[in-house]
């Protein structure tokens, strides 16, 4: 007989229990000791970050505005200052509102909802609300008791002289930085250095205790201009006038001073206001067309054709110009005057403003002598009035004159310049020949 087996399988091996114990107990030592690592290395190495994350609970820097400075006309009258006003500020991760104060304040400022909360949203430790707004504005808004949100005193630009003297002064932006004329021009003069301040903050996103100054602002300084006030009040009413009544859709006037070159006056018609910043303003109303527009000269350059001739030798005053019939061709090309006079002296050339008369003179001069006086005169050339913008007009080298060109440049036609250019030539001929640099200051920069 087989005898029957009594054996199913192999018995399973177990681990012993000290070997588990052992995985366990250096795991939790090896974590551990990570742990205590990653401390000691927050605590004496890289301890800055602790500290900021610390901080960042407690204490924030705040913003402090730098006063701008003033700009005067040449006898100490205001053409800008800056005035307080209050600007709203918060913290957005500790700006609380209801979506019902959230409309009201919208409404207080009057913008939409929309853009008030992309303005927050857009933030990140730190937000202007609202800028520059006036004092009862900032009180409404904080009646509405919204956690977080806070007021300061800043500091607004007013312009007395309004759109009488808006092209010269120019105007800022939100930021008190200057955006435009003198204002732009001149913005490390006038806006000074902000400065900043550290404060501690409760729970609430409240302020309760200045720590320190971080850094004293630093206010702008006072910028003198060579405009007189009066004077360009009266060149602004002039002008309108002029404008009014010949039906013309700009214009511009420009009075210097030709023993020191200092513009005295500068208006420009259309104008705006630069007190109004709601940018409803068109662009071509902002143009200092006195210094940004170039224009053809027209028979107003007459006078630098008669003063190159002159200083040439090649005609007298009282020399004879044959003007015919009042036509002149050149190259297939005919120059007329408005009132054929037939033969005139030099002098009457001039007095009766004969393009004919005047192209001839021209054609006896060689081009580089006529080029030159135009040149000293300051056509073709920046006018450097310190004002942004300015350009040079267009005066082309003479080896580039044709007959025909030169011809048309006596009278005006083929250069271009613009209204203080053409103002600052006409100085010479009241300094014996002496081009004075023109200038929108007084020495005192």
């Amino acid at each position: 007989m087989r005898a029957a087996s009594t054996t199913r399988g192999a018995a399973p091996r177990l681990e012993p229990p000290g070997l588990r114990a052992g995985v366990v107990f250096g795991a939790l030592i090896l974590l551990f000791a990570g742990l205590g690592g990653r401390a000691l290395y927050l605590q004496w190495i890289d301890n800055e970050f602790l500290q900021g994350q610390g901080q960042a609970r407690y204490s924030r820097d705040i913003e402090m505005p730098a006063h701008r400075g003033r700009i005067l006309d040449r006898h100490g009258e205001a053409l800008a200052i800056s005035t307080p006003v209050k600007s709203l500020w918060a913290f957005p991760d500790r700006l609380e509102m209801t979506p019902g104060q959230l409309t009201e304040l919208a409404r207080v400022l009057e913008t939409s909802r929309a853009a008030l909360e992309r303005r927050i949203a857009a933030a990140e430790d730190f937000v202007y609300v609202a800028k520059q707004v006036p004092p009862e504005v900032a009180e409404r808004a904080l009646a509405l008791r919204i956690k977080g949100l806070h007021d300061e005193t800043t500091y607004g630009r007013y312009y007395p002289a309004g759109e009488i003297a808006a092209h010269v002064v120019g105007f800022t932006g939100t930021k008190d930085a200057g955006q435009e004329g003198i204002e732009l021009a001149q913005q490390a003069w006038l806006g000074g250095h902000v400065g900043s301040r550290r404060v501690i903050i409760n729970r609430r996103g409240e302020v309760v205790e200045d720590v320190a100054s971080i850094r004293a602002p630093q206010a702008g300084r006072d910028l003198a201009l060579s405009i007189d006030s009066r004077l360009q009040h009266l060149a602004y009413r002039e002008l309108k006038a002029a404008i009014d009544t010949h039906r013309a859709k700009a214009g511009g006037l420009v009075v210097l001073d030709v023993a020191t070159g200092e513009i005295l006056a500068l208006a420009n018609y259309p104008t705006f206001n630069p007190n109004r910043r709601d940018g409803k303003v068109a662009p071509e109303r902002m143009r200092n067309r006195a210094l940004t527009d170039v224009f053809e000269p027209g028979s107003t350059m007459k006078p630098f054709t008669a003063a190159a001739a002159l200083e040439a030798g090649v005609v007298r005053p009282d020399t004879m110009i044959a003007t015919g019939s009042g036509s002149l061709t050149i190259s297939g090309r005919t120059i007329r005057d408005a009132h054929p006079v037939g033969t005139l002296t030099f002098e009457q050339v001039i007095q009766k403003s004969s393009n004919v008369g005047t192209a001839k003179v021209a054609l006896g001069l060689p081009a580089e002598r006529m080029w030159r006086t135009l040149s000293d005169a300051g056509f073709g050339a920046v006018p450097r009035t310190g004002y942004p913008g300015e350009v040079s007009g267009r005066l082309r080298p003479a080896k580039s004159w044709r007959p025909i060109e030169q011809a048309t440049i006596s009278y005006g036609h083929g250069i271009s310049a613009n209204l203080v250019q053409l103002a600052r030539a006409y100085t010479i001929f009241a300094t014996d020949g002496e081009l004075k640099p023109v200038t929108l200051f007084q020495d005192n920069r």
